[in-house]
């Protein structure tokens, strides 16, 4: 049987753009093939059952990666392997395990800390919708304590496992000093979501962040085709991920591996290409005065968001070129209204307190020509009409909130 040497990782002396294009394929050239191969098996044969009881002996003790070939797709996927070591190396950490989407893997964090008794976690807010509902509801078994940056090292206890932030924020784009928290953190883990900036505008480890995870569903496969999740991590903390990924179930299936891989390749030319796009209209709408507020990180990126003063929900209804939609990170641009959709399932008063008014939209910025873009917004903002004064503590037009939480 073929199988596919595991790629090791690498040192960061490489560009990333480099990185982006080469890891996780260094041994093609030594398979005779161009393009990565991809292993759809679910299962392996093996007529050594004595050597495959001691792998997977091996695997329940300690979490690691079975040496030789693979023994079943909940275990291992040669395809999706490259995918995680390509992860890994863009973002400067030991290890990546990847999942069946980004709630999958935040799940899978949380599971392993409580597993290990610390199952109460220390978050900021906002988070992503469904990361906040997760937190909140306890379905997991944990128990969370809502903060601000300021109060984090008060609200650890002895039982914390996680510390828990996104930056930029979804949706209102507020960012943390990544380095003040990781301060503040101690001895605990601090978990930061870097599915808005990517390994391209910033590599949270390199702040203290000892967990980073991506809902790769976004940017990293960029084409909106694919659903996948993926925590970047040391390698210790990447075995427990592996044991329950296997308990669980919660595996990425290897056609996602290979699509996010290829993702990979062009997620530096697309970050940087849609953030033009996006300051630029960023800029525009924050000299239009039928725009309230307009949100977008000093760290740049492609997500703008932006509270009007008309009705949002006539924004919504009169896109034409945009797509309104949840989700972000594809080619196409696409915007929607978090309290509708995103973030929903987050109580309303809660919502207010991270920032989240019911005038504000959210648009991910493609790689559409940023004059027909604004077109399209244009004549949204006009079907939306001038309305009542802003409310919702809505900033005045022609300022940019930038950072900030």
């Amino acid at each position: 049987m073929q199988t596919y040497p595991r790629a090791t990782p690498r040192g960061p002396e490489r560009a990333l753009a480099t990185e982006a294009v080469h890891a996780g394929r260094e041994d093609l050239a030594d398979l005779g093939v161009h393009a990565v191969p991809l292993d759809l098996s679910t299962t392996y044969p093996s007529h050594d059952s004595r050597g495959e009881a001691a792998r997977l002996d091996a695997f329940a003790a300690t979490g690691a990666q079975p040496a030789g070939p693979p023994v079943y797709g909940r275990l291992d996927n040669p395809t999706t392997a490259r995918f995680e070591t390509a992860l890994a190396r863009l973002e400067g950490t030991e290890a990546a395990v990847a999942f069946a989407s980004g709630m999958a893997a935040l799940s899978a964090c949380l599971l392993a800390r409580s597993a290990a008794g610390l199952r109460h976690v220390v978050a900021v807010r906002p988070l992503y919708g469904c990361s906040d509902h997760l937190l909140t509801a306890g379905l997991l078994g944990t128990e969370v304590t809502w903060t601000d940056p300021a109060g984090i090292a008060d609200a650890i206890r002895p039982d914390t496992g996680l510390v828990m932030v996104e930056t930029p924020a979804n949706p209102t784009l507020a960012e943390l000093d990544l380095r003040a928290v990781a301060h503040s953190c101690g001895a605990v883990p601090l978990l930061a979501d870097n599915t808005f900036a990517t390994p391209v505008l910033q590599r949270p480890v390199e702040a203290g962040a000892r967990i980073v995870l991506h809902s790769a569903t976004k940017y990293l496969g960029g084409h909106g085709d694919v659903l996948g999740g993926v925590v970047a991590c040391d390698e210790e903390f990447a075995r427990q991920l592996r044991q329950v990924r296997f308990a669980t179930g919660g595996v990425l299936h290897p056609l996602a591996g290979y699509l996010l891989l290829r993702g990979l390749a062009t997620l530096p030319v697309r970050m940087r290409a849609a953030a033009v796009t996006a300051a630029d209209l960023a800029a525009r709408l924050a000299a239009d005065p039928r725009v309230a507020a307009v949100h977008y990180p000093r760290i740049g990126g492609a997500m703008v968001s932006f509270e009007v003063v008309g009705d949002p929900h006539e924004v919504i209804r009169a896109v034409r070129l945009i797509t309104p939609a949840v989700s972000l990170g594809s080619v196409d641009t696409l915007i929607q209204h978090p309290a509708s959709i995103s973030h929903r399932i987050v109580g309303a008063e809660d919502r207010r307190r991270g920032g989240i008014s019911d005038r504000l939209l959210r648009m991910s910025v493609g790689l559409e020509d940023v004059e027909d873009l604004w077109h399209d917004l244009d004549a949204a903002l006009d079907a939306a009409g001038a309305g009542a004064p802003a409310r919702d503590g809505a900033r005045p037009a022609g300022r940019i909130n930038a950072g900030g939480s």
